[in-house]
């Protein structure tokens, strides 16, 4: 799948983050120790793992990053979702083909 890698210049130095190409509230890449790690699609109906997210985002009316957090919390991993940084100057923008996985199953049970 095609993301977008976006290099930010902060005040403390310049970081990358792989974004979605669209901002969408039902999609995220999932960072587990500060690296891209999964990708979470909840219309995805075709992968358990996302049909898990489905019920546990839309139907419960939650956000995404509140579930990603309570699922680290739970499983002693830490994943985020990384986003712009507050005060950052886009540097540069260049499209990446990369193969993310979905979450595992057995976090989501």
């Amino acid at each position: 799948m095609t993301f977008k890698l976006t290099t930010y210049k902060t005040l403390k130095g310049t970081k990358k983050i792989l974004e979605l190409k669209k901002k969408r509230k039902t999609e995220a890449i999932v960072y587990k120790d500060d690296k891209p790690s999964y990708y979470v699609n909840c219309f995805d109906l075709q992968t358990e793992s996302n049909v898990i997210m489905n019920s546990l985002v839309l139907s419960q009316q939650r956000c995404i990053q509140e579930v990603i957090k309570e699922i680290g919390k739970k499983n002693n991993v830490n994943l985020s979702i990384q986003e712009a940084p507050f005060l950052a100057f886009e540097k540069s923008v260049e499209y990446t083909e990369v193969e993310l996985p979905p979450l595992p199953e057995s976090w989501l049970n």
